[in-house]
């Protein structure tokens, strides 16, 4: 597996220095399966030097989002013997603003991360600022995307490590994103445990508990979870992996890559990817849905294969 990962993985991110054509990026980034980071491809959104948080405040900043709240910043997340989902709240994106801005203190973490084209659904007055699509990916890739988000958040905010069924292409305006990738080549050494869905809660105090879902609720990344069903999620931290616990994963081979304002990820369907980000960083990012193709069945096989021979 791993002279495998040596021949089709790169060492690094690889960067465009503009957009490519739709059959390049077809060619050589989505037919292999494999990231870049392309720079120029946002230099005419108005948003690039519109969306700072003054303009923000201004322009939205009446308009209420979903926030999602956490006490550590870690949403989707492995907790104890639970998958935890954080706390959803409806605050004006001003109120989001004075914190990062440091007027005003909010329990936990905040978050602006509701996915499910967000951007449109709650953001609309900011539509004009950014393309409704990648117009060269939409020509390689046959269709539209499915969903169009908006993120804004907390340097403490924190994807923990999952994979999405989506081409991503993930643009940062303002601030810069971490990203730590593995390939899906790299599913053996990822160790995977089942755990009960649960969602945060936040007092009137301010304190969170955790509480059971007892109804069947949307999972992030997954298909309607019935009651009492298990989630499949990732425990490790590849920040600071548990190596006694999970010794596969040292086989492992992550590619770290820092995205800036004005660049914009190609994150291919199904890399495991663990994302951290700086202080009031904007971002948007188009999902379009991947094909469930040869490269999906390769990859279901190794995932069987892995679960199989008691890998995770």
């Amino acid at each position: 597996m791993r002279t495998g990962n040596q021949l089709c993985v790169p060492f690094t991110v690889p960067y465009l220095d503009g957009a490519p054509s739709p059959l390049q990026f077809y060619r050589d980034w989505v037919c292999p399966n494999r990231p870049c980071i392309i720079r120029n491809a946002l230099r005419h959104w108005p948003a690039l030097d519109k969306w700072t948080l003054p303009y923000l405040r201004a322009a939205v900043g009446s308009t209420e989002v979903s926030v999602a709240v956490t006490p550590d910043g870690y949403a989707d997340a492995v907790r104890g013997e639970r998958f935890v989902m954080p706390a959803e709240r409806r605050l004006p994106l001003s109120s989001v603003i004075d914190v990062l801005e440091g007027r005003a203190r909010h329990p936990g973490v905040l978050y602006v991360q509701k996915q499910c084209s967000n951007l449109s659904s709650e953001l609309p007055q900011l539509l004009p600022d950014v393309e409704p699509h990648v117009p060269w990916a939409t020509e390689a890739l046959g269709k539209m995307p499915d969903a169009v988000n908006f993120w804004l958040g907390e340097e403490a905010a924190v994807t923990s490590l999952h994979k999405d069924h989506y081409e991503n292409l993930y643009c940062v305006i303002a601030g810069e994103k971490h990203f730590l990738l593995h390939p899906p080549s790299d599913r053996p050494f990822i160790p995977y445990e089942l755990y009960t869905p649960a969602t945060y809660h936040m007092a009137q105090d301010g304190s969170f508990r955790i509480s059971d879902e007892e109804a069947s609720e949307k999972v992030p990344h997954l298909q309607a979870v019935p009651v009492q069903a298990l989630v499949p999620w990732i425990p490790l931290d590849p920040l600071a992996p548990d190596l006694v616990r999970y010794p596969r994963y040292e086989q492992a081979r992550p590619l770290r890559c820092r995205v800036q304002a004005g660049e914009m990820l190609y994150l291919p369907a199904l890399w495991f990817h663990h994302v951290r980000q700086s202080h009031g960083c904007v971002a948007v990012n188009f999902w379009y849905d991947m094909e469930y193709d040869l490269k999906y069945s390769y990859y279901q096989l190794l995932d069987s294969l892995s679960q199989a021979a008691g890998l995770g």
